[in-house]
C-alpha cells in the first residue's frame, strides 16, 4: 500500500490521503536551501489537507490511497488556498468521486480608530500590513477548514460575522469559476491508473475463496493475473493494471460466493442430459435440474431426440429458479422464460 505511515505517542498508523506541499524560497524571491519541509510548509500543507479531507469518498466507494502534490512556483497571495482549489480540481480530473467540490480564499482586515475594512483575496503586501488575516475553505453549505492570524485587539463578533459572510461570497465565486472548467469528477479514471475493485462477502465464504491450503485463491491469481487481499470482515480487494483480469476475477469470486435465489434468472451451462431432464450449472459448482416438462412450451416425447438440435451438453441456456427443497436441490425452468404461444380458438362453422 502507498498509504502514508506515521508514528505518534499512541502508536503507529497510516492515512490513505495526504498532501505534500512544497514552498521553495524562490517562490517569494528569496535565496535559501531546498531541503526538508519547514514549519511554514508543514502548517500550510496540513491546512489544505484538512480542507480536502472532508470531501473524500469512503474507502468502500474508492479504495485507493490518494496523494496530492502542490508545488508553489510563485506566491503573492495564499498558496495554501490555491492548493485547496488546485487539489480539488486535480482529484476531480483524476476521477476521484469526491462528495462535493470546495474552494478556499484568504481574507484580510485593517482596523483603525474603531473602523474595520475587510479585504477579500489579499495580496502579500496586504497580509504584511494588515491587522488580521484568515483563510477559509469550504463551499456554500459549510466550512471544511479555517485558520486565523490576528495581530491587534478589538475584533468583535460583528466584525467576524461580516468577514465570514464576505468570505463565503468569495468562496462561492471562486468555486463557480472552478466548476466552469470541471463541472464534475470524471466518470472513468485514466487508463494508466491501477484498478482496484472491492467486493463484500460473508465472512463464512472467505474459506471458499481461499480453498484448502490456498489452492483456490492461487488458481484465481494465476488465471487472471490480479492481486487479491481479503480481511477478516469479508472485504475482498482485487487490484491490477488489467481491467479485463479484474472483471474475470470478480466474476469467479461472485460465482464462488453467490447463493442461488428463488425467482432469479441465471445463464447456465448444461452439464448432462438424463431421461427426465437436463442438469444445468447455474453457478460454479452449483447445479439444478430442469425437468423435461420445464424445457419447452411444447410437449417433449423423447428428450434425447430433442437435445440433438438444442439444449445439448455444453450449451448455455437461460433458466429461472422455481424452488429449492430442504436438501438444497434446485428446480429450474427454461419454459418460464420462453414466449408463450398464442392461443388459437377453433370456431365451428
Amino acid at each position: 500500500t502507498m498509504a502514508q505511515r506515521y508514528e505518534t505517542l499512541e502508536g503507529e498508523g497510516a492515512q490513505r490521503f495526504y498532501m505534500q506541499y512544497f514552498f521553495p524560497p524562490f517562490s517569494v524571491g528569496e535565496v535559501g536551501r531546498v531541503g526538508a519541509p519547514g514549519r511554514r510548509e508543514v502548517g500550510h500543507g496540513k491546512l489544505a489537507e484538512r480542507a480536502l479531507q472532508a470531501i473524500l469518498p469512503t474507502k468502500e466507494a474508492f479504495p485507493y490511497t490518494i496523494r496530492l502534490e502542490s508545488n508553489i512556483t510563485e506566491s503573492n497571495g495564499s498558496s495554501s488556498m490555491a492548493s485547496v482549489c488546485g487539489g480539488c480540481l486535480a482529484m476531480m480530473d483524476a476521477g476521484v468521486p469526491i462528495e462535493r467540490p470546495v474552494s478556499g480564499i484568504a481574507m484580510g482586515l485593517i482596523l483603525e480608530d474603531g473602523h474595520a475594512v475587510i479585504l477579500s483575496d489579499i495580496l502579500g503586501m496586504e497580509d504584511a500590513l494588515g491587522d488580521m488575516d484568515f483563510k477559509v475553505a469550504g463551499d456554500a453549505h459549510g466550512i471544511t477548514s479555517f485558520q486565523m492570524d490576528i495581530k491587534v485587539e478589538g475584533i468583535t463578533i460583528e466584525i467576524m460575522r461580516q468577514a465570514l459572510a464576505q468570505a463565503k461570497q468569495g468562496r462561492i465565486h471562486i468555486l463557480n469559476k472552478m466548476l466552469e472548467v470541471c463541472p464534475k469528477p470524471r466518470e472513468e479514471m485514466s487508463v494508466w491508473a491501477p484498478r482496484i475493485v472491492t467486493i463484500h462477502v460473508k465472512p463464512s465464504k472467505i474459506g471458499t475463496i481461499i480453498g484448502p491450503g490456498g489452492k483456490q485463491i492461487r488458481a484465481i491469481i494465476e488465471q487472471t493475473g490480479v492481486e487479491i487481499d481479503i480481511n477478516d470482515e469479508g472485504v475482498v480487494c482485487i487490484s491490477s493494471n488489467n481491467l479485463k483480469g479484474i472483471q474475470e476475477a470478480e466474476a469467479i469470486i461472485h460465482g464462488l460466493t453467490a447463493e442461488v435465489e428463488v425467482g432469479k434468472t441465471y445463464e447456465g451451462k448444461i452439464t448432462s442430459v438424463v431421461a427426465f431432464g437436463v442438469f444445468v450449472e447455474i453457478l460454479p459448482g452449483k447445479e439444478g435440474l430442469c425437468h423435461i416438462s420445464e424445457l419447452d412450451t411444447m410437449r417433449i416425447e423423447n428428450i434425447f431426440d430433442y437435445t440433438k438440435d438444442k439444449c445439448k451438453v455444453g450449451d448455455t441456456i437461460a433458466v429461472t429458479v422455481l424452488d429449492i427443497n430442504d436438501r438444497g436441490q434446485v428446480k429450474l425452468s427454461r419454459r418460464a422464460l420462453l414466449p408463450k404461444k398464442p392461443h388459437v380458438e377453433h370456431v365451428r362453422t
